[in-house]
């Protein structure tokens, strides 16, 4: 029985959207936003670099052309719920950080807040300008000036998912306010002829 079936090309990165999702955070002349991004990733090691995408007619968006500056949390589990809140409202109209009681943090460098009850880490992030495609595209690339981790779950460059730390497990948005928790960590075993 052959169980593959097409996808349509407009569900296609849902195929690869299920990536830890983020919180940016954004702040630029007396006001500040938080959002959810379900797509962001790594795109350079030293120095380190970062994109998330960031829909070009939203507040934030608007926050960090303005400042240039962001960051990003990672949260964790337990923040299931205020993730997809603060994804749901738009923060032009209403401060989300008052809204929900979101406790923040300057960020050491850049000033940017960051939260730390409830998240596995965050980054502060200098956006890198990007002239031919700040109108045409979401996508904001940017370098990270600084990072922090709680080691309960992050310790010497590794994530450690373990039952007593199932709170700040990453999650992953699915759709529809659908998210799934990173969990069992599987250790790969070495293939025969494998020289690694």
């Amino acid at each position: 029985m052959n169980h593959w079936k097409p996808v349509p090309l407009e569900q296609a990165s849902r195929l690869l959207n299920h990536g830890p999702t983020v919180l940016v955070t954004s702040a630029s002349g007396g006001r500040r936003n938080i959002m959810a991004a379900a797509w962001s990733m790594p795109v350079e090691f030293v120095p380190p670099r970062v994109s998330v995408v960031i829909d070009k007619k939203t507040f934030t968006k608007e926050l960090v052309a303005s400042g240039g500056v962001f960051g990003l949390c990672i949260p964790g589990a337990v923040l299931i719920d205020l993730t997809y809140a603060v994804g749901s409202v738009s923060g032009r109209e209403v401060d989300k950080f008052r809204r929900y009681g979101i406790e923040a943090r300057p960020g050491p460098v850049l000033g940017v807040p960051v939260l730390e009850a409830g998240c596995s880490a965050w980054m502060e992030c200098r956006l890198i300008p990007e002239a031919h495609t700040e109108d045409a595209y979401d996508t904001c690339f940017a370098e990270v000036l600084s990072a922090a981790a709680d080691s309960r779950i992050f310790q010497g460059g590794h994530w450690e998912w373990r039952e007593d730390n199932r709170d700040l497990h990453t999650i992953h948005h699915l759709g529809a306010g659908l998210f799934v928790r990173a969990a069992e960590p599987i250790r790969a075993r070495a293939l025969p002829g494998n020289s690694a």
